[in-house]
């Protein structure tokens, strides 16, 4: 299978030459607390590649996941993440052992790649009651 990571088209590409510039299918992010390895090496940044309607379907077939419906999430998102840090063999035990708070952030990410197309989210400055957008594809502050 072919992968390209072309920028997206900008919205005023939508329906008029976005085909043209490439469809983004692979999106950087950032691990709220990291994965953690054997040897105690801790990993924050990876990638996640847009899902395919086989990684949604193959993992119904799962008998993990028939047994515990909650695990579909540990299937899919396993299926989808193609990088953690140096960690490139990205298997089911190995979302076992993030952190729930790494796996929600994740769980997010999918959702708002695949159903949104976008790594944006609209947040407000808990001080200053601002609302503004954050990537949540990672970067450091300052960066564009």
């Amino acid at each position: 299978m072919r992968r390209t990571t072309a920028a997206a088209p900008s919205p005023a590409d939508h329906g008029t030459g976005g085909a043209e510039a490439g469809l983004r299918t692979e999106f950087p992010f950032r691990l709220p607390r990291g994965y953690v390895d054997e040897h105690g090496t801790v990993h924050r940044d990876g990638v996640m590649r847009l899902a395919t309607a086989r990684d949604e379907l193959v993992p119904l077939r799962d008998d993990r996941v028939r047994e515990n419906s909650a695990y579909l999430s540990v299937v899919l998102i396993s299926r989808v993440v193609t990088r953690i840090g140096t960690v490139d063999d990205i298997h089911p035990g190995v979302v076992e052992d993030l952190f729930a708070s790494d796996l929600a952030f994740l769980q997010d990410f999918y959702r708002r790649i695949n159903a949104e197309g976008h790594t944006r989210a609209a947040v407000t400055c808990p001080s200053c009651q601002e609302e503004f957008a954050v990537d949540l594809a990672g970067g450091r502050l300052g960066e564009s």
